[in-house]
């Protein structure tokens, strides 16, 4: 009898867990919903293109209310479809149609940053604005002419970053003539910013990582007896 006692706890625990769950579940979806009250912007991934959606926690039969800047429809078409905004399932941010059809969906890939595909056109990018536009400012202050200097303050290259799109997330760069072998054998051809690193890679596919110092210097990492340290062209 006392494992029989013993089974019907157990069930009843597990009984009373499920019952649990969904309270849980739409707990989930109920913050994401707050946090994704705000402006955002909505950008190919190398932000060639950009359009800022506000969204809105007002309901309408369609969904959630949002607004589009009116430069959206031009800068990125497939908006002209968007009418509101919900979140679907636990994760799934989803700009909709009239009908409540997602005209794309989003999914968190990291903190404040969202990813969504559009077949045939690839992937987008959906980030709280001010974020994004502190990630601008910070490209921005990139473009122009760099040193990479040795740690005993000898210039052995000049390099112009631009902001002219290569490839991906990638812009390119450029190398001034009589440059040390070891950079001129690299050949970076290609340059962007990553989790707070500014990578330059070469068309061979390999990469040089740099972190910025206390000096507002880039510093490449893994460090070395002979750093190697990008600085304002001088």
């Amino acid at each position: 009898m006392s494992l029989a006692r013993s089974g019907i706890a157990v069930a009843a625990a597990l009984t009373a867990l499920l019952a649990l769950a969904p309270p849980v579940a739409a707990q989930d979806a109920s913050t994401l919903k707050k946090d994704m009250i705000g402006q955002w912007e909505l950008a190919t991934t190398e932000r060639s293109k950009t359009c800022v959606v506000t969204l809105k926690g007002d309901a309408t039969p369609q969904g959630l209310k949002l607004e589009l800047e009116p430069g959206c429809a031009a800068a990125l078409p497939f908006t002209k479809e968007i009418t509101a905004w919900n979140v679907r399932g636990l994760d799934i941010v989803r700009l909709q149609d009239a009908a409540g059809q997602p005209v794309i969906d989003f999914t968190e890939v990291e903190s404040g940053i969202f990813e969504g595909l559009r077949t045939g056109e690839g992937v987008y990018i959906l980030q709280n604005l001010a974020a994004a536009r502190s990630l601008a400012k910070s490209m921005d202050q990139m473009i122009g002419d760099w040193s990479m200097v040795r740690g005993n303050g000898q210039t052995i290259c000049g390099l112009t970053l631009t902001n002219t799109e290569a490839t991906g997330d990638n812009f390119q760069v450029f190398l001034k003539p009589k440059c040390d072998p070891a950079v001129a054998a690299f050949a970076p051809n290609q340059w962007r910013l990553d989790h707070g690193r500014m990578l330059l890679l070469s068309a061979k596919g390999d990469t040089w990582q740099f972190e910025a110092d206390d000096n507002a210097q880039w510093r490449r990492v893994p460090d070395t007896a002979d750093p190697l340290i990008m600085m304002r062209g001088q």
